[in-house]
C-alpha cells in the first residue's frame, strides 16, 4: 500500500514538474508556435488578433503587455547576432541595413522580461526612427554598446543576456502578405569587454 502511494505521488510530481516546465519553455522560447523568423529577428504576427494561438495569448497574459493588432504594427525580437551567439550587454554590436516601410519605428535594448534595459544614466537604451542619421542609400547604421560612439548610438549597460526589440508602427509588413519580401537589419558583434 505504501509502495502504491509513493508511486502515485511520484507520478503526480513528474506530471506537474514536466507539464509546468514544458509550458514555461513554450512561453519563453522566441521560436515558438506562430512565430516567423527573418534573419536574427522573430515576430508573432497574430499575437494581437483574435486568431492568435493559445501560446501567444498566454505569452501576452504572462508578460502583461498590450499587444499590437495587425493593423497597428509588428514587434520583432532578436536574441542572437549574425554569428548565432547570444546577445550580451557587455558586448558592442552594429545593427546595420535597411528598415521596412513604416510610419514610425522604435528599437530598444531589453532585459529578460523584454523591458528596456536600465542604464543608470539619463539616456535611455532606445532609439526611434525620427532621431536617427541615415546613410545616402536610406539605410541605418546603429552602434550599440557601453561607450559613446559617433552617429547612431544605442546605450547598453550592465552584464548578462540582452535582447533587441524592433517595433514597426502603421506598416504594410503587418499584413499577412507583406512578410515574404521583408529584410531586416543585421546584428554584427564588434567586440566584448574583457
Amino acid at each position: 500500500m505504501l509502495k502504491n502511494a509513493f508511486l502515485t505521488l511520484l507520478s503526480l510530481a513528474i506530471a506537474i514538474v514536466g507539464g509546468g516546465g514544458s509550458v514555461w519553455y513554450a512561453l519563453k522560447v522566441q521560436d515558438g508556435v506562430g512565430a516567423i523568423r527573418i534573419g536574427q529577428w522573430t515576430a508573432f504576427p497574430d499575437i494581437g488578433t483574435p486568431s492568435a494561438d493559445p501560446y501567444s495569448k498566454a505569452r501576452v497574459a504572462r508578460e502583461g503587455v498590450l499587444a499590437l493588432g495587425r493593423a497597428e504594427g509588428l514587434s520583432f525580437v532578436a536574441e542572437r547576432d549574425t554569428g548565432g551567439a547570444e546577445l550580451k550587454r557587455e558586448c558592442t554590436y552594429t545593427i546595420e541595413g535597411g528598415f521596412p516601410t513604416a510610419r514610425f519605428w522604435t528599437l530598444y535594448a531589453a532585459d529578460q522580461s523584454l523591458g528596456v534595459v536600465e542604464t543608470g544614466k539619463p539616456r535611455l537604451a532606445a532609439l526611434q526612427s525620427y532621431g536617427v542619421v541615415r546613410q545616402p542609400d536610406n539605410s541605418v547604421v546603429i552602434s550599440a554598446g557601453h561607450h559613446p560612439m559617433p552617429g547612431n548610438w544605442l546605450l547598453t549597460d550592465g552584464f548578462g543576456r540582452m535582447y533587441f526589440v524592433l517595433t514597426f508602427y502603421d506598416t504594410p509588413i503587418a499584413s499577412s502578405t507583406g512578410l515574404s519580401d521583408v529584410s531586416l537589419p543585421r546584428i554584427v558583434k564588434v567586440g566584448c569587454d574583457a
